[in-house]
């Protein structure tokens, strides 16, 4: 039987990770294999594409370059983990996948989702998640926690205008894609996070079975 693809999405500094694991620990649990991935990375390729993206010391990247690093980080991830891992009947929990590059590129670089969403068509093979949970936190307190530990990427130092850009354009996804994307409070208890999110997972696999 195909397995499940599920995507964490929002801010960085939403507790995405936190929550992947105590994902990882439900469907564990009741017999299943998980693998646990993150864009950009998740191959020995996209994990150099990401040094290359995510570098400090690259401000000079042009908007472009970025979207279609992006891209070729996801074909190989898709090609090589997501697509096989799904087809085998496992669970697949990604930390971030096309919806991030729709938002960050497509909306906070201005390039525009049309764009962006041509540049990764051939990428994703026609794979989409079966759902993806949107970390809802303030741009300003997500910015405010990654700064807190240290050591942030190039993005996460980009100006607070662009993190709003990149909210909003996450809002107008969930608006337009109610089915898949499900808005999540991420300014709530770890508990009340993981409740809501095994909730819409419960939903899911009844309406598989």
């Amino acid at each position: 039987m195909r397995g499940l693809f599920i995507t964490i999405e929002g801010p960085d500094g939403s507790g995405k990770t936190t929550q992947m694991k105590k994902i990882e620990e439900y469907f564990t649990a009741k017999g299943y294999e998980v693998v646990i991935t993150r864009e950009p990375g998740g191959t020995r390729i996209g994990e150099k594409i990401r040094e290359i993206i995510l570098d400090k010391n690259h401000v000079e990247m042009d908007n472009i370059t970025e979207a279609l690093l992006y891209a070729a980080s996801r074909a190989q991830h898709v090609a090589e983990v997501i697509k096989p891992a799904v087809e085998n009947g496992k669970i697949v929990i990604c930390d971030r996948f096309v919806d991030s590059s729709l938002v960050y590129q497509g909306v906070g670089r201005n390039l525009g989702v049309a764009l962006v969403e041509g540049i990764n068509q051939v990428a994703i093979q026609g794979i989409m998640p079966d759902i993806t949970f949107l970390f809802k936190l303030s741009p300003q307190i997500g910015i405010q926690r990654k700064f807190s530990q240290g050591n942030e990427d190039r993005l996460e130092r980009e100006k607070i205008d662009f993190h709003r850009r990149v909210f909003e354009g996450y809002m107008q996804l969930e608006a337009l894609y109610p089915q898949r994307i499900r808005g999540i409070d991420a300014s709530r208890t770890i508990q009340e996070v993981h409740e809501e999110i095994i909730g819409h997972i419960e939903e899911l696999l009844e309406s598989r079975s």
